[in-house]
């Protein structure tokens, strides 16, 4: 609103101030379910990380009690802590990467016109729309050192001597080139379930962009004699670098905070376990509410520096190249 020169402030219309009621009434409601779904549990995590608070003590807690920092020395002293936040960025990162990658060769062969392209199409979503518990349960019978199907075709295929539990096995010793290393093979398989599953995620993203690139563009490359690899680099490549920037900022958050998929396959297991399992032991284990709410403050703290560290370096770089 603005001041008239006499530094008096004008009175707003009755119709400004009915404006103003209209636009309120309008935010109120959105307002209101962010404060109740969102600002509340924040706000009641925090609280709860500075203070010692047991899962029986939980009803008849104030709303300040305690006051201690034993759940942040808990958490960070306790075994196990570093080694769970190592695996929760392997699994972050290869699960982030194989999956843009995966979903960018599905768009790149799929973004051409041919016979049957829908019902291909729509076949690519089912990994992700399909209910957790039912491709998890798929991939414990299917990965099974006794009745499972990649154990039969590797032992009649390639010849495997013994069944491999894929997913109760921690370290697989290899010889790659003939130097002796040791695989985490559990963790191995539930970044490639990760993968797998939300791949069609980075596809849908990737395949609308890659429709929106004029042909035009490519046809002129090709005519100047642009090979194909000169034509993703050079043209499609800069066209998708700031949709792939975003899915990566998606991904990474979406899979930093995964629970279900890791629990489901191997209860966080065989080193796989990841930080949010971590805070669900912490939880049932001890019932220790205040020291899974400072695991759960910490995790967060983590993930806000990662992404800090991400748009002060690389967004405004993709910014840049955008441009």
């Amino acid at each position: 609103m603005s001041t008239p020169p006499g530094g008096k402030r004008r009175r707003p219309s009755p119709m400004e101030r009915q404006q103003n009621r209209a636009g309120l009434a309008f935010v109120t409601p959105t307002l209101l379910v962010v404060l109740v779904i969102v600002i509340l549990p924040i706000a009641w995590t925090v609280l709860l990380a500075f203070q010692q608070a047991k899962l029986i003590d939980l009803q008849g807690m104030g709303l300040f009690g305690h006051w201690t920092w034993r759940n942040f020395d808990q958490v960070f002293t306790a075994p196990g802590f570093w080694s769970s936040l190592w695996t929760t960025l392997v699994y972050t990162i290869g699960g982030t990467v194989g999956s843009i990658v995966l979903g960018l060769i599905a768009a790149l062969a799929l973004r051409r016109p041919f016979r049957g392209r829908g019902l291909v199409r729509s076949t690519m979503l089912l990994p992700y729309v399909a209910p957790v518990v039912a491709v998890t349960f798929v991939w414990e019978t299917a990965l099974s050192p006794q009745t499972g199907i990649i154990n039969n075709w590797g032992a009649h295929v390639l010849g495997w001597h013994k069944p491999i539990a894929f997913l109760s096995t921690s370290s697989y010793p290899v010889d790659l080139l003939g130097v002796h290393v040791h695989l985490p093979l559990a963790l191995m398989t539930v970044v490639a379930f990760e993968i797998w599953r939300y791949f069609p995620f980075a596809f849908l993203f990737l395949l609308a962009r890659l429709q929106a690139v004029p042909a035009g563009i490519e046809e002129a490359a090709t005519v100047d004699g642009a090979t194909l690899t000169q034509r993703f680099r050079h043209i499609l490549l800069p066209q998708l670098m700031p949709v792939i920037a975003l899915l990566s900022v998606l991904r990474f958050i979406m899979t930093f905070n995964k629970f279900d998929d890791i629990y489901l396959l191997t209860g966080g297991n065989s080193g796989t376990e990841v930080v949010s399992v971590r805070v669900y032991n912490f939880l049932t284990a001890s019932y220790d509410v205040g020291a899974a709410a400072a695991q759960a403050l910490v995790l967060a703290v983590i993930l806000v520096v990662l992404l800090g560290v991400y748009f002060a370096f690389f967004a405004k770089r993709v910014q840049e190249e955008d441009a």
